[in-house]
């Protein structure tokens, strides 16, 4: 089965008698366009979203008909979760994070980041309340890349910086 767009998202839908068929997506595939996989019925999907924008999110459509509808689930998985208490707390734990490249996503007033031993060693090391916990990656902060320092020479992270200490 080749699906080429969501047709939108599960409460969109009446499920009535309709069985319901998850295909299993790890956080890293959501931003694929082109996807071959399996549901937990067995059933072989292929997705091609050449056309779209959007990456794949917790219980997208993906294909509807009289008897059955196949859902997207994203899986959980092994993150790091960091609740900062402050805003400079919360502009130094970015600022860490960015400079690894590291994805990052927010959910529930926490910063998760898929789990990776060196950083989660690195920001105990440096005084954060870390946890490690599974946990489904569902809310991605996207941002625009700027570049680090102005033409006064200062950097970002000390523009920050002045920032929160205002």
């Amino acid at each position: 089965m080749v699906v080429k767009e969501k047709l939108g998202n599960l409460h969109d839908f009446e499920v009535n008698k309709r069985q319901i068929d998850w295909v299993e997506i790890e956080w890293f595939e959501t931003g694929k366009r082109i996807l071959h996989k399996k549901t937990r019925a067995g059933r072989d999907i292929v997705m091609k979203f050449l056309n779209e924008t959007t990456g794949i999110c917790q219980d997208d459509v993906l294909y509807l008909d009289e008897s059955l509808l196949i859902v997207a689930d994203i899986l959980a998985c092994d993150c790091v979760v960091v609740t900062p208490t402050t805003m400079f707390e919360t502009a130094s734990l970015c600022y860490e994070i960015g400079n690894k490249h590291t994805p990052l996503f927010y959910d529930d007033g926490s910063f998760l980041i898929p789990y990776e031993a060196p950083l989660f060693r690195l920001l105990t090391a440096q005084g954060y309340q870390v946890s490690l916990e599974t946990r489904k990656l569902l809310n991605p902060l996207k941002t625009t890349v700027t570049p680090h320092a102005n033409e006064e020479n200062t950097t970002l992270f000390s523009r920050i910086m002045k920032l929160t200490s205002s």
